[in-house]
Formats: structure tokens, C-alpha cells, sequence
């Protein structure tokens, strides 16, 4: 069984930019996902579109779908990807006062769209709590994590629920 090594590392040790070149060009998904627990007053907001600041989920869309695209602006080793589709839905929680974010992402491309896709959760959550934030400071992110990856050498992964510890 071959080792896993870490990528980003050359044999001394030093960072490094993946040499994709070689790779062939394939389309690559991923989704990845997040929550945020707010108090009833935020979470009311949200779901009845009485925010002061407007409509806060439309705006985190937008945030994460941009969020993504810049990745590689934030991520020092990532690639530019080109991404062909990026979509960010929300499953709303009455019981847990919760919203759930996914981001998928996809390209054609020589690499991967993980980082795109957990960038593009991160900062969608991230814009709830700023829009949010003068209603509820104790709002609570969690659970970010890649739920589906598909495409490339490495082939299709999907989250277990079991944080991969085996």
C-alpha cells in the first residue's frame, strides 16, 4: 500500500504549489457544509425577511458564491480554478434555531474544488453572523466540513460521519 504524503511539502520540508500539469483535465465536484445556531429573535429575522439589514441569506449567498471564486487569493497554495457552477442552498431548523449552509462547486480542471467549496460555506456563514450580529453576538458556527468530493485521480469521497478517525 503506498504512503500518503502530504502535497504541499517538498523532501525538506518546504511549502509548495502542487505541479499539476500532468494531471489530466476532468470535471470535479465538491460540497461541503456548516451550520449556525442563532437565538429566536435572529432566527426569526432570517426566516420572515425582517432583517434591518435586508435579506440575509440572499446576501450570504452571494458571499459565498464570491467567496469561493477567491479562494486562491486566500489560500496561499491553492490553484486558480475556473469554476464552471457554484451554488450555495440553506436548510433552515425551527426546532434547533439553526441554518444549515452547503456549497457545491465544480470545474474542469487539473485539480480539485474542495478549498472552494469549504471556503465558499465558511464565508457564507461568516455574512449571516455579520449581518446578524447586532441582534445575537453569541451565535455559534459549527461542523464545517467537505460532505462530497467526486473527479480527479483520488475518484469519489463521501463524508461517513465518523471524522475519517479509523
Amino acid at each position: 500500500m503506498e504512503e500518503k504524503r502530504f502535497t504541499h511539502f517538498d523532501d525538506q520540508g518546504n511549502a509548495w504549489m502542487v505541479d499539476v500539469h500532468e494531471k489530466a483535465e476532468t470535471h470535479r465536484i465538491a460540497e461541503a457544509t456548516g451550520k449556525i445556531y442563532v437565538n429566536q429573535q435572529v432566527y426569526d429575522a432570517i426566516k420572515n425577511h425582517t432583517a434591518k439589514k435586508g435579506d440575509v441569506l440572499g446576501v450570504a449567498r452571494i458571499a459565498g458564491i464570491q467567496g469561493a471564486k477567491r479562494t486562491f487569493e486566500l489560500i496561499p497554495l491553492c490553484h486558480i480554478i475556473q469554476l464552471t457552477n457554484c451554488e450555495v442552498r440553506f436548510e433552515l431548523n425551527d426546532g434547533e434555531r439553526s441554518i444549515t449552509a452547503f456549497c457545491r462547486t465544480g470545474c474542469i480542471g487539473q485539480t480539485g474544488v474542495e478549498m472552494e467549496a469549504l471556503t465558499g460555506v465558511n464565508v457564507t456563514l461568516l455574512t449571516i453572523y455579520d449581518m446578524c450580529k447586532a441582534m445575537d453576538r453569541g451565535m455559534r458556527i459549527e461542523g464545517i466540513h467537505l460532505v462530497e468530493k467526486d473527479g480527479g485521480r483520488s475518484g469519489h469521497y463521501v463524508y461517513d460521519g465518523d471524522h475519517n478517525l479509523k
